[in-house]
């Protein structure tokens, strides 16, 4: 049973809340649960969709800082980043979408924890940045390879030098997050979200995270040549048989994620 974490799922979306009061600051137990908790919901056809918000008034406030204070060793120090490394990795391998629904305060390794989803929602709010250099140190879970390639390498390195957290307009205008909806409205945004995703064909949706997550990195030529060979592998499957009949048919499709 999770300790940091509150974990409710219906009609295919799952959605995993950070409880870890009053900041929901993230320790290595909880990056544990979250990890485990992705790769379950990655094995369960059931789910289609997952949200990751914080419980209470806050995303994730960061990593426990007395935790960190506590290493004094170069191999445990890069341990506990790959630690968290593969959390990141088990969020954007998958195979689903991930919503991060962003309240509060979305900070250090809580806003590495929202870069590795594939959708950010923030309440208008919500705060985010990378404070790590403030306390001496830097990101290790991925914020300085995600954050320049969503926001551009200039914008990211203001962030990750100064430590200056930013408002939610502020990361919606830069690219940090897709949308902005008054707090109120948060988890029913990102609801509604996930629902018009968890409607389409989990293979469809599969592919498409896999041609786009994995052909960013890659030449483009040599991406180009990937997504021809996922679209040639969509055509057998029976929810392309069944989305364009139902298309053809004015009629909403059936799909059975084969």
């Amino acid at each position: 049973m999770p300790h940091y974490l509150k974990i409710a799922g219906a009609d295919g979306i799952a959605t995993l809340a950070i409880h870890h009061p009053p900041a929901n600051v993230l320790s290595r137990a909880a990056f544990q649960e979250i990890g485990e908790a992705m790769e379950g919901f990655a094995k369960d056809p059931a789910v289609r969709v997952v949200i990751v918000t914080g419980e209470g008034a806050n995303f994730a406030a960061g990593a426990d800082v007395r935790e960190i204070a506590a290493i004094e060793d170069a191999a445990a120090g890069e341990a506990i980043a790959l630690q968290a490394h593969q959390l990141a990795l088990s969020i954007e391998r998958s195979g689903l979408p991930v919503i991060a629904a962003i309240n509060g305060y979305c900070l250090g390794g809580g806003c590495e924890l929202a870069l590795a989803c594939t959708i950010r929602i923030a309440a208008d709010t919500a705060r985010l940045g990378q404070p790590e250099i403030k306390i001496g140190i830097m990101p290790g879970m991925g914020g300085t390879q995600r954050l320049p390639r969503l926001v551009g390498v200039p914008k990211a390195l203001e962030l990750l030098l100064t430590g200056e957290a930013i408002s939610a307009p502020e990361a919606y205008r830069i690219g940090l997050v897709n949308l902005v909806v008054p707090e109120a409205e948060l988890r029913r945004q990102a609801m509604g979200m996930a629902r018009r995703m968890a409607a389409m064909s989990r293979v469809a949706v599969s592919k498409i995270l896999h041609a786009v997550l994995e052909g960013v990195d890659k030449p483009f030529a040599e991406a180009v040549q990937m997504e021809a060979r996922l679209f040639g592998d969509m055509m057998p499957t029976a929810d392309k048989k069944e989305g364009v009949a139902a298309f053809l048919e004015k009629r909403p499709p059936r799909f059975t994620d084969r």
